[in-house]
């Protein structure tokens, strides 16, 4: 019945809920009438249920309480003084009642119910083999796109470099090398990325702070340089969207510190600090003990590219950026929150 009535309405769950359904009124009706809550077929009841949890785990819980109702009532039932039925099982069948229920329990959980399990766990282990296969694939292809990426950006940074040298105007040469430490401190992003072990789209931001201040002291002041970089950071890891931006904040304002800030041959200082203030908030604080600049000079009325720079990179990361005056030099505190961009696939 429920085979023809599944060929009229398709629906794969009306038929497992009829089945399970007329299979535990049958069970039922044949329990109480071969014994009650001591005949052999009530564990059928039981498989009922585990049929219940194989499909879903709601339907599961709804069987398992229909049932223990009804094994309840059967209690109730064969306490009680009133009945409706005998065990119409002969004394001298019972035993091969109660084997022939065993073996029609134990049929019904290794025969149908194992089997499909262990068909359904066979199907699973290759799924999940599949799926790890391609999550390799795919993390060897982004670790090669990192590659790719960062050898490309190496290579306009060569191409900079190489038209700074040709130039004879100091300014044009200047505003060159300024880019060419633009494009290296995001070209650090993707090696780092390509040189992790885990594949994730994060990159630890203690060393990338690090190796980005020692490459811009070191391209600014030559490698014979008494500048002292202090870092306060702590073991955080920012998405590629985030450090980006952050990156080419701390080029701007440390560039700007070792070509304005900090005179030739001082023991100048570079300061950067970042903590954690939320779940996605962070502050960054970060400057120099130079000679500064005045308090009158802002984005609004200077023609500085680096500091409009700063700040428009602060408010893409959806914070706010202040100077602090209180300090010798030029520091800024910026309060920034992480951003990771979402992106629809191709397919």
């Amino acid at each position: 019945m429920n085979t023809l009535l599944y060929k009229q309405h398709k629906r794969l769950i009306l038929t497992y809920n009829i089945t399970t359904i007329l299979s535990m009124i049958g069970a039922t009706i044949v329990t109480i009438y071969s014994g009650g809550i001591q005949s052999p077929f009530i564990f059928v009841l039981a498989i009922v249920v585990f049929a219940g949890y194989v499909t879903t785990k709601v339907f599961g819980q709804l069987y398992l309480i229909v049932n223990l109702s009804v094994l309840a009532i059967l209690f109730l039932y064969d306490t009680g003084d009133f009945q409706i039925s005998e065990n119409t099982v002969p004394l001298e069948s019972r035993s091969w009642f109660a084997f022939l229920s065993a073996v029609f329990a134990v049929y019904l959980l290794g025969g149908v119910f194992g089997k499909n399990l262990l068909m359904a766990h066979h199907k699973l282990y290759k799924s999940r083999n599949e799926i790890q296969e391609r999550i390799v694939e795919k993390e060897m292809l982004l670790k090669e796109v990192h590659h790719r990426v960062k050898n490309n950006l190496q290579t306009v940074s060569s191409l900079l470099s190489l038209q700074s040298r040709a130039l004879d105007d100091e300014k044009i040469s200047n505003i060159i090398k300024s880019s060419q430490n633009r494009v290296v401190s995001m070209a650090m992003v993707h090696e780092m990325l390509y040189k992790r072990d885990d594949y994730l789209s994060k990159v630890e931001l203690k060393p990338y702070v690090k190796e980005l201040c020692d490459y811009l002291v070191r391209s600014v002041k030559g490698s014979t340089n008494t500048v002292k970089v202090d870092l306060d950071i702590d073991d955080n890891k920012l998405s590629i969207d985030t450090v980006i931006p952050l990156g080419l904040i701390i080029n701007e304002t440390i560039t700007n510190a070792l070509k304005y800030g900090i005179a030739e041959g001082s023991n100048g200082e570079i300061h950067v600090s970042l903590r954690k203030l939320s779940d996605n908030r962070y502050e960054m604080y970060l400057g120099d003990n130079g000679i500064g600049y005045s308090e009158d000079i802002n984005p609004r009325t200077s023609n500085s590219l680096g500091l409009k720079l700063i700040y428009n990179l602060a408010r893409q990361l959806r914070g706010s950026i202040t100077r602090d005056y209180d300090k010798k030099g030029t520091y800024y505190r910026i309060e920034f929150e992480e951003v990771i961009e979402d992106f629809n696939s191709v397919d």
